[in-house]
């Protein structure tokens, strides 16, 4: 006998299916068009798959702006940034979660309330403190605004309060300080939230483009999303090259997600739970 199967799955599997493909032909579409001709991207009607494959759109990007410079700047930019705004996060978020002192949720509720502020409201006065600083465009004026963030330090709180509180009281009984059972009892736990706030860190920082725009002046600190901008304004727009540059910088974004996925959405499932 045949098992049945209900139409509710196969509503399911198709909205699934749907979904997936609305999120997929475009990157497919960006990737095979980026080796298709000037002519070829252009064209109408528009052919999915090039008639002649070429990587001149590739050759003219290396020779308009140094690409594989900004990528190296943006490694630095993003993955420091990661690093460091993680292990900040994750120390305040256990002390907000685990650490009973005064005022702690007077403090917190500020550091929620700035989640609303818009980055416009506060680029003047950013831009003045990292100038009066003399650290525009270096790295340390990119990487060390952002060495905390409000949300990582909620979603590691979040994390924090859902673990047990036996795991910190056997810590005192073993005579730990507050900074081991931090360290070494209370963070090993937390590895798929600190893979899910390191991946949002890396792709937010990644994908930036009004905050290094503003703090960068010159090719040798600029990210690549303020190089693309450079490249897509300057004079006619030329759509190969921009179809070619952006590639290049979401393979880096695709290949992280795809390794990283697994602990992207436990982490994501599991920082709201609370104990």
């Amino acid at each position: 006998m045949t098992k049945k199967v209900k139409p509710v799955k196969i509503v399911g599997f198709v909205l699934t299916f749907l979904i997936a493909l609305s999120v997929l032909v475009p990157i497919i579409w960006l990737f095979v068009s980026s080796f298709k001709t000037d002519v070829g991207v252009i064209q109408y009607p528009p052919k999915f798959f090039p008639t002649e494959w070429t990587l001149k759109q590739y050759q003219h990007v290396t020779k308009s702006i140094p690409i594989f410079k900004m990528a190296k700047n943006t490694f630095i930019f993003a993955g420091a940034v990661t690093v460091i705004s993680v292990f900040f996060d994750s120390m305040a978020g256990y002390a907000f979660a685990r650490m009973n002192f005064k005022g702690s949720k007077l403090i917190f509720s500020i550091i929620l309330l700035t989640m609303m502020v818009p980055f416009q409201i506060i680029m003047t006065p950013l831009y003045i403190e990292v100038y009066k600083l003399n650290l525009l465009d270096t790295y340390a004026g990119l990487i060390l605004p952002r060495a905390t963030s409000a949300f990582g330090i909620y979603m590691m709180r979040s994390f924090f309060a859902g673990l047990p509180k036996s795991i910190e009281e056997s810590g005192r009984m073993d005579g730990m300080g507050e900074f081991r059972i931090y360290w070494s009892l209370m963070l090993p736990l937390c590895k798929p939230a600190i893979a899910s706030l390191g991946i949002f860190h890396f792709m937010n920082n990644w994908n930036d483009l009004l905050y290094p725009l503003m703090l960068t002046s010159s090719a040798d600190k600029r990210t690549l999303s303020a190089g693309l901008a450079v490249l897509v304004g300057n004079k006619v727009i030329k759509y190969g090259p921009t179809l070619a540059a952006t590639m290049i910088s979401l393979a880096p974004l695709l290949i992280l997600y795809i390794f990283c996925q697994k602990y992207f959405v436990e982490g994501i499932a599991t920082a709201g739970m609370k104990e």
